[in-house]
């Protein structure tokens, strides 16, 4: 299998500036991307080594670097569909799975794709890591799960059977999918649209949160609405509201945090406690 990063075709001593000008240019001259494909390489190079990440959280919240993703999308155009080989199973695909393994689990038949990075005492079980994502320390991709590309995944979360984090990568800085660390997706939950769920929050199976989808506070005596957040330490279920429409009313779904972790717990017993205080299924 020809190495897409050999090499040869990388810029390893360039500057991260140095790259997102290129990127740049390329972005904006498609008929340079050829002079400045060596840059978009390195690019996908680092975010598979972890030395680059599209999303990184400051002391002011969460900063998106969207040339990263533009060098995703540019990263497209350089590469062609290929036959790879991992073990017994066989892909065609532009970008073939990750080779370098050995520093997290990945169970057959998982894939991490070339330009993802995972972090050392990971385990991806049968599910999938697309490109432009993270995935950190200790954390656990659970059978049919799939981080999509971009979405970050901090240190020391589940993601149950079959959570859905959705990706992007246009337009370019749009916000991932974010799940900050210790926190718990239950099965089959699905997160798309740049949700961010905050660090030891407890998603319940079943909720869907969209950038648009209501989430109500309803631990305290009154309701409070967000969107596109869930607080730090919230536990969170599957909910519904009715809504009036021309043709009748209707029950349209919403989320409801119906509680918190306690402090006064590790995380391990927080976790058990939340499903067993607030009866959340996971």
């Amino acid at each position: 299998m020809q190495n897409p990063a050999a090499e040869e075709l990388r810029l390893p001593g360039a500057s991260a500036d140095a790259l997102r000008a290129a990127v740049g240019e390329a972005q904006k001259d498609g008929g340079s991307l050829e002079r400045h494909a060596n840059a978009v390489r390195e690019v996908i190079y680092r975010l598979d080594q972890g030395t680059l990440r599209v999303a990184e959280k400051g002391a002011e919240g969460w900063t998106i670097h969207g040339w990263i993703q533009e060098a995703i999308n540019l990263y497209f155009g350089l590469t062609r569909s290929e036959a790879y080989q991992a073990g017994d199973l066989r892909f065609f695909d532009k970008i073939p799975p990750k080779q370098q393994l050995g520093e997290f689990r990945v169970v057959p038949p998982g894939v991490v794709r070339y330009g993802a990075h995972v972090e050392k005492g990971a385990i991806v079980m049968p599910g999938y890591v697309n490109i432009g994502a993270r995935v950190g320390a200790g954390s656990m991709v659970d059978t049919w799960a799939t981080v999509g590309s971009c979405a970050q995944v901090g240190r020391g979360v589940h993601l149950s059977g079959g959570v859905g984090l959705g990706g992007v990568l246009e337009p370019p800085g749009a916000r991932p999918v974010i799940i900050e660390d210790g926190a718990f997706v239950g099965s089959r939950c699905i997160v798309v649209e740049g949700v961010l769920v905050g660090e030891e929050a407890v998603l319940g199976a079943g909720v869907v949160l969209t950038a648009t989808t209501p989430i109500y506070d309803v631990s305290g005596a009154s309701e409070k609405l967000l969107k596109g957040e869930v607080p730090p330490r919230s536990v969170v279920i599957p909910g519904m509201r009715p809504r009036k429409f021309p043709a009748g009313e209707y029950l349209t779904p919403c989320a409801l945090i119906i509680g918190s972790r306690k402090q006064s717990t590790d995380r391990k017993t927080s976790l058990n406690s939340a499903l067993r205080d607030f009866g959340v299924p996971v």
